[in-house]
């Protein structure tokens, strides 16, 4: 009679021992882990509480927003948001800021484009000085050319009849001496990381110097043509110091014209929060629509 052997039955899940799985070398200490969630905990409380203030008070009465804040508001009302337009040609604001700001952008791109595109693939004479000439017009504050640029605005105007100062052109003009520089700058680094072997597979296939660039380098560096068009939005967007000076009553922009909720008598608190937010959803959507290119092109030409 053969004798068979029976196989110890494995111990239940619930009774098996529960075995502790060993912590990795490289893993972060549990204090670093503590410490970064706090951290970043109280830098988004940090950033979001003035979103949280700005909101919760344009949706306030005037006499709630006056008074001593509650954090909890006892009362909302949407009043505010529709008086806005009616207490400041709010409106008008608008338009001019969207004129200004859309036409310096598409003036800063297309010059920018052919001056770092000339810049990136030819040599010639002066060039080093020009790049460097470019970028150090970044290290003097605008306020210096605030004067310079007053007084030969009203000489042009008085010797050729050419209305610069007041008017919508000066003011693009004006806007194009801060964003050019940085533009052309960004742009050189990026079209130097665009190869050179695909212009001249375009200049082999027939295209001349432009056809290579409109059809070969431009598509190319269209993340960095983006991020170069949303710094130069957001430049003419909100500029206050030249807007206030250069334009009238006729052209005023935003960023001037959210002075006009103050009044000697009273200060519209709620009126002024909901027009910051109302006049920040444009650069807010532009920049989540965009975001993928602006962090392209501005990464770009980094590593080489």
């Amino acid at each position: 009679m053969s004798s068979t052997s029976t196989a110890p039955r494995p111990a239940p899940a619930a009774e098996r021992p529960v075995r502790a799985v060993p912590r990795s070398p490289m893993a972060p200490p549990r204090s670093f882990l503590w410490s970064r969630a706090i951290f970043l905990t109280l830098l988004t409380g940090f950033v979001l509480l003035p979103v949280y203030v700005m909101v919760s008070s344009s949706l306030k009465p005037l006499q709630d927003v006056s008074g001593k804040f509650r954090w909890v508001p006892s009362g909302l009302t949407i009043r505010p948001y529709i008086d806005i337009w009616s207490t400041v040609p709010l409106a008008k604001y608008f338009i001019n800021s969207l004129i200004v700001a859309g036409a310096a952008t598409v003036c800063s791109v297309v010059i920018a484009v052919f001056s770092a595109y000339a810049v990136s693939r030819y040599n010639f004479r002066g060039k080093r000085v020009f790049t460097v000439t470019v970028l150090s017009t970044q290290m003097f504050p605008g306020i210096l050319f605030l004067l310079p640029l007053f007084l030969i605005y009203v000489n042009i105007g008085n010797a050729t009849g050419i209305a610069l100062f007041g008017s919508r052109g000066g003011l693009i003009l004006t806007y194009l001496t801060f964003s050019l520089p940085f533009s052309i700058w960004m742009l050189i680094g990026y079209f130097d990381s665009v190869p050179r072997d695909l212009d001249e597979a375009a200049l082999v296939d027939g295209c001349g110097p432009l056809g290579a660039l409109f059809r070969v380098v431009v598509p190319a560096a269209i993340p960095g043509i983006v991020a170069v068009a949303v710094y130069a939005f957001m430049t003419a967007w909100g500029e206050v110091l030249f807007a206030s000076v250069m334009t009238n009553d006729a052209t005023r922009t935003l960023a001037v014209g959210l002075q006009g909720y103050s009044t000697q008598n009273e200060v519209y608190w709620n009126q002024i929060m909901a027009a910051s937010l109302v006049v920040s959803i444009p650069v807010v959507a532009g920049f989540l629509l965009l975001q993928r290119y602006l962090v392209a092109g501005l990464t770009a030409g980094a590593v080489k």
